[in-house]
């Protein structure tokens, strides 16, 4: 499933999650993401890289540059106290808005209850 198919603001949530995991490079956090997901969400690197850049501007993440496991340079981001904050008034977020859907997709169809 293409992350562009999911609501704005998931990825956010996503890449929050997998910073909040260890620091990490770009690369990485997308792995990180399409594993957790069992290969279901695959997070294309155009719409990762402006969302760490968001993230970072906001203050939600940390970075510095490092060298890779390859021998490269990149940037590893960490949590920062304010996003360790925000993914946790997320998650709490997503979860409400999780039960309600199922809560919905539970309703009998309107021919079931005639």
């Amino acid at each position: 499933m293409s992350l562009a198919s999911i609501l704005p603001g998931t990825l956010d949530m996503l890449v929050l999650k997998a910073v909040s995991l260890g620091r990490e490079h770009g690369y990485g956090v997308l792995n990180r993401i399409q594993r957790a997901s069992s290969d279901v969400l695959v997070v294309e690197q155009g719409a990762l890289y402006p969302a760490l850049a968001r993230l970072e501007a906001q203050g939600l993440i940390e970075a510095e540059w490092g060298i890779s496991e390859n021998n490269r340079r990149a940037k590893f981001y960490q949590l920062s106290r304010d996003g360790r904050a925000r993914l946790k008034a997320d998650i709490q977020d997503w979860r409400r808005f999780s039960a309600a859907l199922d809560q919905v997709l539970a309703t009998p169809s309107l021919g079931a209850m005639a």
